[in-house]
């Protein structure tokens, strides 16, 4: 049985897709399962599913921009070799079916699965889906939603889960929070995430109101890489030394850091992409979104608006977001637990976190007869 995945390669399709294959694993472990990843190239991204033992691919993959950019006429020629690596893999790997997490790198495999009459199985995260997925739905067996209301898709063919969500991530704990990240641990921690490339204005407000932030609250702070030395180097030139054992500030979180930060916070400041939404929920956290402006299809704002109808979470758009406005509206909501309970228990309702079995058991049930069937060729 041989499974092919693809996606656009960032974590917001990555971390999905290990979710389904761990399920898959653990359902089926028998050594017949071949489990491969065709996309572009993304050193973050193929690392990850290196470790879980699937076999990879790597294509050109072309990315049209809706906006002038030089990029586009490089990528325009990218597109039909990818095509043509995509078809080739493809044909020689012979797969049962093909699961798309939908962008940019999907492309050229879904389009060769079309053609050779392989099936595919499409995930969209977000409430909007993105243009790749929407080119490529009218082609899919059957396509995963994550929000009840996705916008676009046929109803018939729509299968509502949630987002698949590691189990590793719930499974934190608060003393193994204290013991990594040498947490204080006497006020209200607060979990700020930017995604694995940081949020560049949200590191800049909370930069500008560190010291008052810290009397009050204690903060692991994700800042992405590219951001982390800069962002050291000035909190250790502006935080007292009385301040700084409040403050952890990291490049990225693993896995193994990112659930004991998740487990032990008492409130989470994130962007909105899809994944960390539902990973968020699933660890029955109240948060406040600020999504990223200028999204495609202003995704990440609907995302938020969506999951804050539930009750969950607080949204700011960036625009809005100023440093004393935003240090008040913390200290409010700490002023009102009952408020912040609230939103635990909403989030609790709204997660589904065993989304990434549901799939799984899906798929698995749909290759079992095929299974039984011999290769053709």
């Amino acid at each position: 049985m041989e499974i092919v995945f693809t996606g656009g390669g960032t974590g917001g399709h990555i971390f999905p897709i290990i979710a389904v294959i761990r399920e898959m694993k653990r359902n089926y472990p028998r050594q017949d399962m071949k489990l491969f990843y065709i996309g572009p190239k993304d050193d973050y991204s193929l690392a990850l599913l290196g470790q879980e033992n699937v076999a990879i691919k790597k294509i050109l993959a072309g990315k049209l921009r809706r906006y002038f950019s030089f990029k586009n006429l490089i990528d325009i020629f990218k597109i039909p070799i990818g095509m043509l690596q995509a078809f080739f893999y493809l044909f020689f790997i012979a797969p049962d079916v093909v699961i798309s997490k939908g962008g940019y790198g999907s492309f050229p495999i879904v389009v060769s699965a079309r053609i050779l009459h392989i099936p595919v199985f499409l995930h969209e995260s977000d409430i909007i889906p993105g243009l790749v997925t929407k080119k490529t739905s009218k082609w899919a067996a059957e396509i995963f939603t994550s929000f009840p209301k996705t916008e676009f898709f046929p109803k018939e063919k729509i299968i509502n889960l949630g987002n698949p969500v590691r189990m590793e991530i719930l499974q934190g704990s608060k003393e193994r929070a204290k013991e990594i990240f040498r947490l204080q641990d006497n006020k209200p921690l607060l979990l700020i995430l930017g995604g694995s490339q940081g949020a560049q204005r949200l590191n800049d407000i909370i930069l500008q109101i560190l010291p008052e932030m810290l009397e009050s609250f204690e903060i692991i702070h994700q800042t992405g890489q590219k951001n982390f030395s800069e962002i050291k180097a000035e909190t250790d030139a502006i935080l007292l030394k009385s301040s700084k054992k409040y403050y952890h500030p990291f490049p990225f979180l693993d896995e193994e850091y990112y659930k004991h930060a998740l487990f032990a916070c008492s409130l989470v400041i994130s962007r909105a992409g899809s994944g960390t939404i539902f990973e968020i929920a699933a660890n029955e956290k109240p948060s406040i979104l600020i999504p990223l402006p200028h999204s495609a299809q202003n995704h990440q704002i609907k995302n938020a608006y969506a999951y804050s109808k539930s009750g969950s979470c607080q949204v700011i758009e960036q625009e809005n977001l100023k440093p004393h406005f935003f240090l008040e509206k913390l200290k409010y909501l700490f002023s009102r637990p009952q408020d912040l309970e609230e939103m635990s228990i909403n989030s609790k309702r709204f997660s589904r976190p065993k989304a990434a079995k549901i799939m799984a058991s899906y798929l698995l049930e749909y290759l079992s007869p095929l299974k039984k069937q011999p290769k053709k060729g």
